[in-house]
Formats: C-alpha cells, structure tokens, sequence
C-alpha cells in the first residue's frame, strides 16, 4: 500500500511550529511575556540580583517569608504562600496545597547562576602603567568568547563593619565599561597556531580597568592609586574590602530582540535564567493547589551543584521541613514520603539545532527554535554518565498533560552521542526516589557570553510549568 504523503504522522504533527497555531490574541501574550523576560534579563545578571528581583515581586503577589512564620510560630493552611531565601542566593517557593504533604509535591527547579568571570579575592594591580583586575573563570567558558567585548562588573562587598556595598559598574548610558585585550592580527602568528582551547589562556583573562595616573606625581602605582581613589568616591570601598567580596565580571548592555523579525531573544545568562524566570512566573499563577507546588531556584549548577547554595546542600530539605512543621507538624516518616512521593520538572534549557553546526547534532533527537518546550528524557554524557534517566511511566503522564493543555513540545538528546553532553539537578532531586525529568528551552551559543532563544520557546515553556502545577 502506497503512503499517502499528505497525511503525516502522529509525530510529526506533534513537533509542529508553536508559531503556527496562535492567534493574534495569543502573538500578544507570546510578546508581552517576552518583554517582561527582556527587562529582567537586563536587569539580574548574577543570581543574587535574580533572588533580591524575585523576592521583591513575589512578596507584592502575597508570598511572605519562612523565617518570619518560623520566628512568630504562624502556622500555614491550605492556599497560604511562603519562600525561603538562602543567603540571597537560593530560593524556594511553595503554595500550600490542600493535601498533606506527604502525598508529594509538585516542584519545578532551575538555577540562577552562570558562566562569567569572578574576581580574584587580590585582584587590582598596575603593570606597565595599565591598572587591571584579575580574574578567575566560573563554570564552562571558551575563554576566546571573552576578549574584546564590552564588560560589566555586578556583584557585592561586604564590609568589616558589616554593612554591604552593591556595585554595578557598566550597565548605566553614562557609564564606563571595561574588557579584556587580544593580540593584534599582525602579531598573532604563533597564537594562530595553537588550539582554539589554548589560544586564550585562563591567566590572560585580566581586565582593563583604567590608564590615567592620580595627580601625585611622587606616589607608586599611580594609575592603580587613581583607581582606588575613584572606587573610594562612588562606593566607599578600600582596596582590602575586595578579599570580602563577591564581584562578577559580565557582559556589559541589555538584553536584545534578536533577527530582523524580533523572534527570537539574545542575553547573557539564558542558561539557565530562561527556565529560572518561567518557572516563576508559571508560580505565581498557582492559587489553592491540591498538592503542595514548589519551585526551586538555586546556585553553583554550573560548578556542581556545591556549596551552601548548591543543589547538594540541605536547604531544600530543610526548608520542606519547616513547611512542614507549620502545616501538619513535622515528621520523619512523612517528610520523607513527602519528598519520595513529589514530581519534578528539573528546568533547564537544552541545545537548540544550528545549521552553522550540523555535524554535532543527531537531527531526529534535536531540539529546534519554534517547536516548544523541550523534554530531555536524559541528560548526561556518553553513555549517559551523570544523568537522571526519566521513568517510562513518568514520560507518558507528562505527554498527557501537555496534550491536555494544548502545550507545544518536542523531545531532544545534547548532540551526538559521543560528542559530549552535560548534566543538571534532575539526579540530584531523584535521589530522594521521586519521579523527574529535564525540561526547558532550547539555546543557541549555549555559555557563551550573548545566547540567544526563540520566544515562541520561552511562552510554551511557561505554559508548559503551569499546565506541570496544576495536573501532575
């Protein structure tokens, strides 16, 4: 029996363009959630920025804070809106379901952190009548990507008295940006020969910050001297408060509408602040669950997942621990089927097909601008080395759900099989034996200091936690 190409199969009609099927109405709501996403990309560009930002807006949509119900021993009921912030780094959301808890949870998780340039903690000094400021690279970089474009610095300096200094030097019209140098053409030719991996080494990443001497004409370091003296007026900082500070090295200007038709949307720091930022506006959307819904925003993905504000530390546990001491009373039975018994999107974004690039990617098991949500059944490396390998079982519920929903998805590998591969916090979370996949939107140039997504992606993948929240 002969095929009749003019009708296509089950699958293919599910990895349909999104763009497809909107109508005007719904080209408005793509929009304008995009917007919104563009202001907060250009706004928090490290994940201390992201907490303080979410925090503000969550506590305006009636979330209160943990602590704050923990020190007044306020219990929580069914419908009632709480976070936890972890030294402004991590945060945790939850809206009380009606169920108790041990019946599970429904959890989104993302991280907030990036790939940049850290400070080194003795960074400032002169060589050469230049004043520069070392730096140390954070998580998976090509360190060729950072040289001779325009630079930001954000971050915080904690003072011996206590107090603590923001500084954002570099996103202001007014202000002045900084960068780091490359070699000239014409005097490249043995850096020409080296791999691209060494062409640019991790100790060559230094910033320059400044050229003009102080007028003292006796004083050493000048031009360092001068440096200090202008850091001093605008922020009151001395050169030793920079051993207690937390300064990121970031590319410099707003997030952009990108291509001639605006489709899509370029930043730093879509990996992973895409997901980050739909999971909590898919959050606030939740009012008077059945179960208990949470999203989970945490730090130092890119490193491991280590630390105090790391996956691996206990702050979710105990977070859900003291939700539970609020709600029903705590106990060691039930909070670990609460935690064996939830659900989890593990939000995080996946590579997205680039015809520059072909031969890394298996175009069958690739993600692609415009067609959704993207389900990674695993994540992982080679032969699927640190990865959560999503239940059958699990896979089928979440299909339904997006059916249900009207929610655009495809399903995708990272590239080739032996091409590399990556992983997020999904194994971290299915320790506890609960049932997760990775879920996110697709990137361009992933780690590289300007990504770039496609906003039919970022809607569906909104849609997709809200739809994840209310049914699962």
């Amino acid at each position: 029996m002969l095929e009749d190409k003019n009708v296509k199969s089950s699958l293919e009609k599910k990895y349909e363009y999104a763009w497809d099927k909107y109508s005007k109405a719904d080209l408005e709501k793509v929009f304008e959630l995009n917007d919104r996403y563009i202001e907060f990309m250009s706004k928090c560009k490290t994940e201390r920025e992201c907490v303080t930002e979410f925090v503000k807006i969550a506590e305006k949509r009636g979330y209160r804070n943990l602590e704050e119900l923990i020190n007044n021993n306020i219990k929580l009921k069914a419908g009632d809106k709480v976070y936890a912030n972890n030294m402004d780094k991590t945060l945790a959301m939850f809206v009380i379901g009606s169920e108790a808890l041990e019946k599970g949870m429904r959890i989104l998780g993302a991280h907030v952190d990036s790939p940049r340039l850290d400070l080194k903690q003795n960074p400032l000094y002169e060589d050469t009548d230049l004043a520069m400021l070392d730096t140390h690279y954070y998580g998976g970089v090509k360190k060729y990507q950072w040289v001779t474009i325009p630079l930001a610095i954000h971050g915080v300096l904690a003072k011996k008295d206590g107090s603590i200094v923001n500084v954002v030097i570099g996103e202001d019209d007014n202000d002045p940006v900084v960068g780091i140098s490359d070699l000239l053409i014409h005097l490249a030719a043995n850096q020409m020969e080296k791999k691209l991996a060494k062409g640019i080494e991790g100790e060559d990443l230094n910033i320059l910050v400044g050229s003009m001497p102080i007028e003292d004409k006796e004083a050493k370091n000048r031009v360092k001297q001068n440096i200090l003296r202008l850091l001093n007026e605008k922020y009151d900082i001395e050169e030793e408060d920079f051993v207690s500070a937390e300064l990121e090295v970031v590319p410099a200007g707003r997030a952009r509408h990108y291509g001639l038709d605006k489709s899509m949307v370029m930043a730093y720091g879509h990996d992973d602040r895409v997901c980050a930022y739909t999971s909590f506006e898919a959050m606030l959307e939740v009012n008077n669950p059945t179960k208990t819904c949470v999203t989970l925003l945490v730090d130092k993905e890119e490193i491991g997942s280590v630390g105090a504000t790391g996956m691996q530390s206990k702050f979710f546990e105990n977070a859900v621990a003291e939700v539970m001491e609020l709600t029903e009373g705590f106990n060691e039975l039930r909070f670990r089927r609460a935690l064996a018994n939830s659900k989890m999107l593990s939000s995080d974004v996946s590579a997205a097909f680039d015809p520059n690039y072909p031969s890394v990617m298996e175009k069958r098991n690739s993600a692609y601008f415009g067609k959704g949500v993207v389900f990674n059944k695993y994540t992982g490396a080679r032969g699927k080395s640190g990865s959560n390998d999503a239940n059958a079982e699990f896979v089928g519920q979440i299909r339904h759900i997006m059916s249900k929903h009207n929610v655009t998805w495809q399903t995708a590998e990272l590239g080739k099989v032996d091409q590399g591969g990556g992983g997020t916090i999904a194994y971290i979370l299915a320790q506890y034996g609960m049932e997760v996949i990775d879920c996110g939107v697709a990137v361009q140039n992933m780690h590289a200091p300007w990504e770039v997504v496609s906003k039919a992606d970022v809607y569906e993948t909104m849609k997709a936690y809200d739809a994840f929240l209310k049914e699962a």
